[in-house]
């Protein structure tokens, strides 16, 4: 969510960067917002005026009563003025409902660097990490080998739970676990600490942390209850500083978060069919770090180089692509995509988001650095550190052999009893 007060002395700032994100549609809600913020500024001052009279009267009347004059009449004013402030009360409470209604509707704006294009055509690759393999002899799709080495259970898992859904066991969830271990370290010996949040947060965090659009299409609801199960631990670990003002000296906090997360993946292709890359459950270690505005773009691009440097440690070719306007969702800043090569595909696919959020999530959920006398917004990042469905495609696929078996990446042996290749069970 933005500053009000931008709005006010620059909207046309605020417009054309609706036009830079394709949101046309949007542009009347700039001048609707302006119209009723002046309208509860008058209000304000209107009663702010009525306070102060009210303050001079109480004044008259103890003068009144001390030189025994009288006071009724000044009385009677008094009295009338309670019930004028209770009506401008109410009025500007409802203007404030629907103020913040339209604010959180207008997008963050971007920053200057993010390309400008309507959709996911327009992202421009800005690097690639590591050759992208093209074996001679044939790739097993992920599920087909999966299941031949005895390692995932499907269909009992879709009878159980639906689609989207799937058990995984022995070397290949031993080769998850240890994808989370490992990077799971490695974040520690960068200097985040490891927390790991409740599955579940109140919509008013779910509101703080994600944009309408997304909330539509990715979030669970517990019936009959004010909680969400979590998309990413992202969320929580954001929430957990809401309401709250951090010292300066403080900063900048940076954490490393593991938990399941679960998604409706409202309209996404590949939900139907077998395997790891679209499911309603899965595992992931996040980063996140809140800190100064003036430092966000220095961990911007800090975060970027930890999240390659572990696909690289894992032999994963990766490509970074930056999202453009009309792509990004209305509270980030700047983002970028990591995309690993396949194989099997011979085209790279997302399996990580970096984004700076800069201070619309702060903003939403009151999260400030005190500095002296003076108070202000934090800016908030988050990057996937690994999730590992998709990073299980990605080993399964450029560590495949041509019999089938898999080598395990030499960084993930030692979390998994030294076991050096995956064969059938």
């Amino acid at each position: 969510m933005i500053d009000i007060k931008l709005v006010r002395e620059n909207p046309k700032l605020v417009k054309d960067n609706l036009k830079k994100k394709f949101q046309d549609e949007k542009l009347p809600l700039v001048d609707k917002v302006r119209k009723l913020d002046e309208e509860w500024r008058k209000l304000k001052y209107t009663g702010d005026s009525l306070r102060s009279k009210r303050n001079n009267i109480s004044q008259e009347i103890n003068q009144a009563k001390k030189q025994k004059k009288d006071s009724k009449a000044l009385i009677k004013k008094a009295k009338e003025i309670p019930k004028k402030l209770k009506k401008l009360e109410e009025k500007g409470k409802k203007l404030e409902v629907e103020i913040k209604e339209i604010m959180l509707k207008i997008p963050n704006i971007i920053h200057k660097s993010v390309p400008i294009g309507k959709d996911s055509k327009s992202n421009v690759e800005i690097k690639k990490v590591g050759k992208p393999k093209k074996p001679k002899y044939k790739i097993f799709n992920h599920a087909e080998l999966a299941e031949k080495l005895g390692g995932a259970d499907f269909d009992s898992a879709r009878k159980m739970s639906g689609k989207g859904f799937y058990f995984l066991k022995g070397d290949l969830a031993l080769l998850s676990a240890a994808i989370i271990n490992f990077s799971r370290d490695y974040m520690v010996k960068k200097g985040f600490e490891y927390v790991e949040p409740p599955l579940m947060i109140r919509k008013k965090v779910v509101q703080g942390v994600m944009s309408f659009g997304e909330i539509e299409a990715m979030m669970y609801k517990v019936d009959g209850e004010d909680l969400y199960p979590i998309a990413t631990s992202e969320h929580p670990l954001i929430g957990m500083f809401m309401d709250k003002k951090i010292r300066k000296k403080d900063l900048p906090i940076k954490i490393t978060g593991y938990s399941s997360c679960f998604r409706k993946e409202v309209g996404a292709h590949g939900i139907e069919e077998k395997g790891f890359f679209r499911v309603h459950q899965f595992n992931k270690q996040e980063m996140v770090v809140v800190c100064e505005p003036s430092e966000s773009y220095k961990w911007y691009d800090k975060m970027l180089q930890y999240a390659l440097d572990i696909y690289k440690a894992l032999n994963i070719p990766v490509r970074v692509l930056e999202m453009a306007s009309g792509d990004l969702a209305d509270l980030k800043a700047k983002s970028c995509d990591i995309e690993a090569w396949s194989p099997k595909q011979e085209k790279y696919y997302e399996v990580g988001s970096l984004t700076n959020m800069e201070e619309a999530q702060a903003r939403r959920l009151d999260i400030k650095i005190q500095g002296g006398d003076k108070s202000y917004f934090a800016h908030t990042l988050n990057n996937t550190v690994i999730a590992t469905p998709r990073a299980l495609i990605a080993i399964m696929e450029n560590n495949q052999q041509k019999e089938g078996s898999i080598k395990i990446p030499k960084a993930l042996q030692k979390y998994m009893n030294n076991q050096k290749i995956i064969k059938k069970n």
